[in-house]
């Protein structure tokens, strides 16, 4: 019985670290435009950006200063710190947060993507 056990165990041990050797998934980079924005403590470079509507385009976030995250409300988009994501936006603004509790200014970090 000892046994059975000590190999069951063994052989999930084998496909886990299988599963976990598959890599990473591949993040979608889109052909078009690069959109970067900037986060240093409790800002972001600019209160605006423009970026392509109903067209694929990389959302690029680079931390400065601090750890920060973006936030694209009502889009359910969110991108990590250092870090880009493909998005098409329909025409209209956007109102994007920091989605790092990030000290005391956090609350007031915010731009806005106007996709024309």
């Amino acid at each position: 019985m000892k046994r059975l056990i000590w190999v069951a165990l063994t052989a999930m041990l084998v496909i886990g670290m299988l599963a976990a050797c598959g890599g990473k998934e591949e993040k979608k980079e889109a052909a078009g435009e690069t959109v970067t924005m900037e986060a240093k403590n409790w800002e972001f470079d600019k209160a605006e950006y423009t970026v392509p509507a109903d067209k694929d385009f990389n959302l690029e976030l680079k931390n400065v200063e601090g750890a920060h995250g973006l936030l694209v409300q009502g889009e359910d988009v969110t991108v990590d710190g250092n870090s880009s994501e493909v998005l098409n936006l329909k025409p209209g603004k956007y109102k994007v947060v920091c989605s790092v509790p990030c000290g005391a200014g956090h609350a007031k970090m915010e731009a806005t993507l106007v996709a024309k």
